[in-house]
């Protein structure tokens, strides 16, 4: 095991050597895959999630509302799921983390304090003949560089900013003294309220608060599906350490968050991460890497890990005219502005990311059939929408009746669904299509010995169950679940 000597330079920090053990931090191959190797594209996946009920395009019988969608059926328990193993490893694994719920709306003196009234933006460029609009960063530099648009070629208006802050007024008057602003990120909530939870919970450094919820920016571009979107939900952790340690938990914390996504049963090799340069940093940041993740349309961003120093602390310290110093009693009353380690993740960006490292189609048969082939989803069970269906062969003889006592059994501790309509090989194709990773059928035999079929998605494997065995044998499978497609 070899340990490797790199020289990190930081913004406004002298250079500092630092020793990390790669094959702990990053524990992935040293080859990088170029092209995304699954069977989802963006349009399959699209058309899969309408067809299935995971997401439909927003206001669709007006014509949809560009950069905005519902989750529907499907689409919100995988949702809810993501966030609920999100929040698990965040809050109830950690004795030092606590939660918040902070409002969307906040007093725009928030936004000066943090620099989005004055650094939020992107660069506009407009087709003066087609009137389509461009991220200027987003187009080819030769085509920015001529002024010439990609799409038809007409003539670029010169580059300009953009503020991606949603702005409206509260009250009746819609005058400047009522300006409100739809937040475009969830830290600030939490640096607000970082002296109220240090008071009334007892937090002593470091220790970190977590939240999950909606986030708004109006994006010049919204495309591949919900990657990027107007309206979105955020799971972020900020994690408040003393200045001069903040480089070992910036490095702890990269770890930690790498090996989460161990957790979720994803393809590793599809993971990468991505340092930013000095024209990438935020205008807080003295360190950042994102977790990227091989999507169909390429590597983009899953996850952000920042160290954002004292910037927010200082900021808001200095706006609000409040103290933000943290009291170390236990260091003869040391006062100091913490330095902050933020991890941050698109939860919709997570939910497109879970549906495309899941998809699969696989073929199972050599009859010419359309049905030699089947589309299915590898959730991890306890990310499934759906743990288990109950499928009777037969919808007479008692057979119905004694798979839905069998789904009330389960119901408690399981999302389940029922399933009576078709063959069962058609169903079982239904079910695969919409990830669920376990099957019950029930047939005459289980009128005789109280036994059950149980089959397994990924293998398509089927075993005979007592049915007083099942909810035990189900709760196995999932804790020992290991993803080998």
């Amino acid at each position: 095991m070899k340990l490797y000597m790199i020289y990190v330079y930081f913004t406004r920090v002298t250079v500092t050597s630092v020793y990390i053990n790669w094959s702990i931090l990053y524990n992935k191959p040293m080859s990088e895959l170029q092209e995304y190797q699954g069977k989802a594209t963006m349009e399959k996946i699209t058309s899969l999630a309408k067809r299935r009920g995971f997401v439909f395009q927003s206001s669709e019988i007006y014509g949809g509302q560009s950069g905005a969608w519902d989750y529907g059926p499907l689409g919100i328990e995988l949702k809810n799921r993501i966030q609920a193993m999100w929040w698990k490893e965040m809050t109830r694994l950690h004795d030092n983390i606590v939660g918040l719920d902070a409002s969307i709306l906040m007093h725009p003196r928030t936004w000066e304090a943090s620099g989005h009234v004055e650094n939020f933006t992107d660069p506009l460029v407009d087709c003066k003949k087609c009137k389509s609009r461009f991220r200027a960063d987003m187009i080819p530099e030769e085509n920015l560089a001529a002024k010439k648009c990609p799409d038809c070629g007409g003539e670029l208006t010169d580059t300009r900013k953009f503020n991606l802050m949603f702005k409206s007024h509260i009250g009746p008057a819609e005058d400047s003294a009522n300006i409100i602003y739809l937040r475009p990120e969830t830290a600030q909530g939490i640096y607000v309220n970082y002296k109220n939870i240090i008071q009334s919970n007892r937090m002593k450094i470091p220790f970190g608060i977590a939240q999950v919820g909606k986030a708004f920016r109006n994006e010049i571009t919204t495309k591949n599906f919900i990657f990027r979107t107007c309206e979105f939900e955020q799971m972020e952790m900020q994690y408040f350490v003393k200045p001069g340690t903040d480089v070992e938990w910036f490095n702890e914390w990269r770890k930690q968050r790498w090996a989460y996504y161990e957790k979720l049963g994803v393809k590793m090799d599809h993971l990468r991460w991505h340092q930013h340069g000095a024209d990438e940093l935020a205008h807080y940041a003295k360190d950042a890497y994102d977790i990227q993740y091989l999507f169909p349309m390429g590597w983009r961003e899953l996850e952000g890990v920042h160290n954002r120093t004292d910037y927010d602390l200082g900021r808001h310290s200095e706006f609000s005219g409040k103290d933000m110093q943290y009291i170390d009693q236990e260091n003869n009353n040391e006062r100091y502005i913490p330095y902050i380690i933020e991890t941050s993740a698109g939860l919709t960006r997570n939910l497109l990311m879970i549906l495309c490292d899941a998809y699969d189609e696989e073929q199972v048969a050599e009859k010419g059939n359309d049905d030699d082939w089947r589309t299915v989803l590898r959730f991890h069970p306890d990310l499934a929408p759906i743990t288990v269906a109950i499928l009777p062969l037969m919808k007479k003889d008692g057979l119905a009746e004694m798979a839905q006592d069998i789904r009330k059994e389960l119901q408690d501790d399981y999302s389940t669904d029922y399933d009576q309509s078709g063959a069962i090989g058609r169903r079982y194709r239904r079910q695969d299509e919409a990830g669920t990773p376990f099957c019950v059928t029930v047939d005459y035999q289980s009128k005789e010995d109280g036994t059950v079929t149980l089959r397994f998605r990924d293998s398509m494997e089927q075993v005979r169950v007592p049915r007083q065995e099942l909810a035990a044998r189900l709760r196995q499978e999932i804790k020992s679940y290991k993803r080998t497609k």
